[in-house]
């Protein structure tokens, strides 16, 4: 079955190319060109005398200049013809490419190994969240036992919001975020425990995150990067 779809896939990717190489035309060697061309002004001079926008003896004059030029163009050399060959080339590789890739495939790859089935993936992801929850509550018990004024009670929870804002719980992230701040502010992690708690909110932004923002803001460097976010957000709990 999977040689099915690998060849239905080759034919997908081919077909554009095979359809273009197949409407180019052959290029016209400089005799052609010049008769095509000449062609194309005697039906011009001809649509102008319609028109009325040249005399007949204009036409008559113009007529001449370009039956002089066609018998000039009589004499150009008609250069070999080779644009077939490089067609036949181009048709070659590209009906190659699918052959090389399915021998790099089976020198490489293993198409009888059968799909791995979705119940272990799925049972192994639930193992390792269970792990990180294990951890991450001993995380959480280890800090409650730190003084308040020991440095690492800080770090300890700075880390702690990092991963629960990497999971998604953003609840949990600006809770641990605001335990740090309580030790320390800084004006950067108070933004973040007021994002963290907007995310959680679900957008919403309440007075006290506000007011989190606000602090943020008033103790930011000037040059913080993240000012106009905080201004933004500040807006937005205005306007609500």
């Amino acid at each position: 079955m999977i040689w099915i779809g690998i060849f239905l896939l080759c034919a997908i990717a081919l077909l554009p190319c095979l359809i273009s190489l197949r409407r180019t035309t052959l290029l016209r060697d400089e005799r052609e060109s010049a008769f095509a061309l000449h062609q194309a002004q005697m039906v011009e001079l001809d649509r102008d005398l319609a028109e009325g926008l040249i005399a007949p003896t204009e036409r008559d004059s113009a007529r001449l200049e370009i039956q002089r030029r066609l018998l000039g163009s009589d004499n150009m050399a008609v250069p070999a013809a080779r644009k077939g060959c490089s067609t036949l080339a181009i048709a070659g590789g590209l009906l190659a490419l699918p052959l090389l890739s399915v021998g790099l495939y089976l020198t490489c790859g293993h198409p009888s190994m059968p799909a791995m089935p979705l119940a272990p993936r799925l049972a192994a992801a639930e193992k390792a969240d269970h792990r990180n929850d294990d951890l991450i509550n001993r995380l959480r018990d280890s800090l409650q036992h730190i003084p308040a004024d020991d440095p690492n009670r800080f770090q300890g929870y700075v880390l702690l919001g990092q991963a629960e804002a990497t999971r998604d719980h953003y609840a949990a992230a600006a809770q641990a975020w605001r335990e740090a701040i309580a030790v320390r502010f800084e004006p950067e992690l108070a933004a973040r425990a007021a994002e963290a708690q907007t995310m959680a909110d679900g957008g919403h932004i309440s007075a006290e995150t506000a007011d989190l923002y606000r602090h943020a803001l008033d103790a930011a460097p000037a040059d913080a990067p993240w000012r106009m976010a905080v201004q933004q957000r500040i807006a937005q709990s205005e306007h609500q």
